[in-house]
């Protein structure tokens, strides 16, 4: 079943780059007690995601914390390596780059799914969530092929 609006966000260990290596940190770490805007991309370093989607809220992500925003969130189903080596190419500094390397977060939120036939494997769904102490209060899920319902802009708007 996949999370709504209402819903707390699944309990889960992302993992982050550090300069010590990636090190887990857990969702109630991420979302206890503050107001996060998470975005889900299909996959660092895709097309979509690196033209379009990322880069988006790179440059929104002012307008985004002016709006009350503790935390401004970007996950994929990749490793930690992966995530702070996409973060660092797309001067995604303002950003939190959390890995979910094996699609337990993904999974537990329903938001999995089946890219083996681009040989991918399971992979997220692209969608964005904002998040108030833990309870989703927003959530947009995109159609495939599309950027638009999770995209800053649109986040923009709902905050």
């Amino acid at each position: 079943m996949t999370i709504a609006a209402g819903d707390r966000v699944p309990a889960a260990t992302f993992r982050v780059m550090t300069d010590d290596g990636p090190k887990p940190l857990g969702s109630d770490e991420v979302f206890g007690g503050k107001k996060v805007v998470m975005f889900i991309v299909p996959g660092a370093f895709t097309p979509g995601c690196s033209m379009a989607h990322l880069p988006g809220y790179v440059v929104n992500a002012d307008a985004i914390k002016a709006k009350g925003v503790d935390t401004i969130a970007c996950m994929a189903v990749n490793d930690a390596f992966v995530m702070g080596a996409w973060g660092k190419a797309q001067n995604a500094g303002e950003l939190l780059m959390l890995a979910d390397g094996n699609g337990e977060f993904a999974a537990a939120a329903g938001l999995n799914v089946d890219f083996s036939g681009y040989g991918m494997g399971s992979r997220a769904k692209r969608c964005a969530m904002i998040v108030d102490d833990g309870v989703i209060s927003h959530l947009a899920i995109e159609p495939a092929g599309e950027i638009s319902v999770s995209s800053a802009e649109s986040i923009l708007e709902h905050l």
